[in-house]
């Protein structure tokens, strides 16, 4: 089965080891690097949601209009749209983008940062809203007849939107707390983790498939890993940039996603969500992990985003994601601490390699299959 590969896009350049200055949005830069992605053979990018950043849907949208073939995947809090409204808005865009459209879930991990745009529930109240939310989405996209819902956090009579998606618009679940299994094993076609060790991340997929099938779902989500991968021509080179880039972070005094000073992503600051907490402590049990997993830079940023790197040539990345596509592993993140280079040469050196043997991989199973169905009927005959 193929390997879905997502990059990341952002308005302005810049990381957390690589601060820029200049206008938040820069429209010049957003087309090379949605351009870049596509060119790099990426299914899809994402488009990353701060109570400061540029609204997600909008830049999709232009990413979309410079652009042939890419799929966007759109991050969207719930809560602070209405369903029905966010549901056409996305359905609007995937018609105009010809079926390119995808919704990242992200609940909210940190109380600070929701209070920025006016949500004061509880994490628990959060993701029960959210369960309500996506069921709302979907049904909207679907139904072909008007419909009510009565719940805690939604209420409406009558709702019919004639503006329908293009194609199935898949959704992806971000989290890594039991109440993020048991919503996103609910909805998520694709739950998504951020990069921990091997071991870690397969606690991680048996706990999703647990919660989609206590909802009764037969058909499990598929599972997104993230990382950051550092490529150097040798392993020696790989980790001289890696030790550079950690350089930067740790000298960098402010992070990347602060907004005028106001970080909720610091070195300093013990994390709310899960997800960081898992990243921080798998960096307290050493800084490589598996084959090639560097756990440093996640401890220097405070594990606020999908900050884990994968460090070596690109055979060794590439050995190291077949790792957890090994486990279960359907799609990989993966973006640079320098983003637009790296997007650049993960599709000349890296991606192909993935591809080629997941391939291969395929292509042995399928003769192997071809085999065992012959045998059995030669065995059918000889009986008769």
């Amino acid at each position: 089965m193929p390997v879905e590969f997502i990059g990341m896009i952002a308005t302005k350049p810049g990381s957390e080891s690589a601060r820029a200055d200049g206008p938040v949005i820069d429209p010049g830069y957003t087309r090379r690097f949605a351009r870049a992605h596509e060119d790099a053979g990426f299914d899809r990018v994402l488009i990353g949601y701060g109570s400061g950043y540029p609204e997600g849907a909008q830049v999709a949208a232009y990413a979309a209009a410079h652009t042939e073939r890419i799929s966007l995947l759109i991050a969207h809090r719930p809560g602070f749209v209405a369903p029905t409204l966010a549901a056409r808005q996305f359905a609007t865009l995937d018609q105009f983008s010809g079926g390119r459209v995808a919704v990242h879930t992200i609940t909210g991990g940190n109380n600070a940062e929701q209070r920025r745009d006016g949500d004061y529930l509880e994490k628990d109240e959060r993701y029960a809203r959210t369960d309500e939310y996506l069921e709302i989405l979907r049904r909207t996209w679907e139904s072909e007849e008007p419909f009510d819902y009565q719940g805690e956090y939604y209420k409406f009579e009558d709702h019919y939107a004639a503006t329908k998606p293009a194609h199935r618009i898949p959704l992806y679940f971000g989290g890594s707390s039991p109440a993020a299994y048991r919503v996103g094993g609910k909805h998520a076609d694709t739950f998504a983790l951020w990069g921990e060790p091997l071991k870690e991340t397969a606690e991680q997929i048996a706990s999703v498939h647990a919660a989609a099938k206590a909802a009764g779902r037969t058909e499990l989500p598929g599972i997104s890993v993230s990382f950051r991968p550092i490529l150097g021509a040798t392993e020696e080179l790989a980790w001289e940039r890696a030790e550079g880039i950690l350089a930067r972070i740790q000298n960098g005094g402010t992070s990347f996603f602060a907004t005028k000073g106001r970080s909720w992503i610091s070195p300093d600051r013990q994390p709310e969500n899960a997800g960081s907490q898992r990243l921080l402590a798998a960096a307290a049990k050493g800084d490589l992990h598996d084959r090639a997993l560097w756990t440093a830079p996640a401890k220097a940023t405070g594990a606020g985003g999908n900050s884990t790197a994968l460090v070596g040539t690109p055979e060794t990345v590439a050995q190291a994601l077949l790792d957890y596509v090994d486990i279960g592993v359907t799609t990989i993140l993966i973006r640079g601490y320098d983003p637009l280079d790296d997007a650049i040469d993960y599709g000349r050196e890296l991606i192909p390699l993935v591809r080629a043997e997941v391939a291969r991989r395929d292509a042995a199973a399928a003769a192997a299959s071809t085999d065992a169905s012959a045998d059995a009927d030669a065995l059918v005959g000889a009986a008769r």
